[in-house]
């Protein structure tokens, strides 16, 4: 086979499947997985797909997840980027129970959950339980709830019920403030109530936030600082707010 009929293949194959392995279409080309990230990237140039850890998505994935996001989500890019690249390497090889909250990091770190292994995702954000569904290695959780515009993510008692019957290996939390004095935050009492039963919910959390967010205090706190193992953030966060949440007992991850 040609390169440009592998090139086309591939295409066609992550426009049908939606998502696919590295390893898988090595092994389906006969063809080392040097030459496929190759092709990857040159039908990423050719804007034919989307490279993201391990493999690639379609570009039908990519704006389905884009359009569903409000617009104020879409600030500080590429640090969210960077910020759920750091977070999936906390990520236990194998596989395990993920709750994964609404956000627009969240959601990028949903996109590139390694398929070499299996996860069970609890979530009540409607963009990535759209996202994660179609994917052979993902067993999806959505929750119940009433979905907010805003956030396009299920709130209310349900929800909350609902995850209280879950126990997680791992929370991957957003939030809107994190600061010494307040925790975490977020202005809606609704989505305080959902964060703070996925933060409970789990035998670590980690919280993400870039670092715009750091000093910010919202009106309802769901979290405080030692409810938290992790926080990742970007390196334009202070020097001394880092200290100052290491002092209070989180582990800061810079990216």
């Amino acid at each position: 086979m040609y390169a440009e009929e592998r090139h086309q293949a591939i295409a066609e194959l992550v426009a049908s499947r939606g998502r696919v392995a590295v390893t898988e279409l090595a092994s389906h080309f006969d063809v080392t997985t040097e030459t496929v990230r190759r092709d990857l990237s040159q039908l990423e140039r050719l804007k034919l797909l989307r490279r993201v850890h391990g493999g690639a998505v379609s570009m039908r994935s990519v704006t389905m997840l884009e359009a569903q996001l409000p617009d104020r989500d879409l600030t500080q890019a590429a640090e969210k980027e960077r910020i759920a690249r750091a977070a999936v390497a906390l990520l236990p090889e194998g596989g395990c129970t993920l709750m994964i909250d609404a956000g627009s990091t969240t959601i990028r770190l949903a996109g590139i959950l390694p398929p070499s292994d299996h996860w069970t995702v609890i979530t009540h954000a409607v963009p990535i339980a759209a996202l994660l569904a179609p994917l052979p290695h993902v067993e999806l959780h959505l929750l119940p709830g009433r979905v907010r515009p805003a956030t396009q993510a299920a709130v209310g008692h349900a929800t909350v019920e609902a995850i209280r019957n879950f126990r997680a290996d791992l929370t991957f939390v957003g939030t809107n403030g994190i600061s010494v004095r307040h925790g975490l935050s977020t202005p809606d009492p609704e989505e305080a109530a959902t964060k703070r039963a996925l933060v409970e919910s789990a035998d670590k959390v980690v919280a993400l936030s870039d670092a715009t967010k750091v000093g910010q205090e919202r009106t309802v706190r769901f979290a405080e600082l030692e409810d938290v193992d992790v926080l990742v953030t970007d390196e334009s966060i202070e020097a001394a707010d880092v200290k100052s949440f290491e002092a209070a007992g989180l582990e800061v991850i810079l990216t």
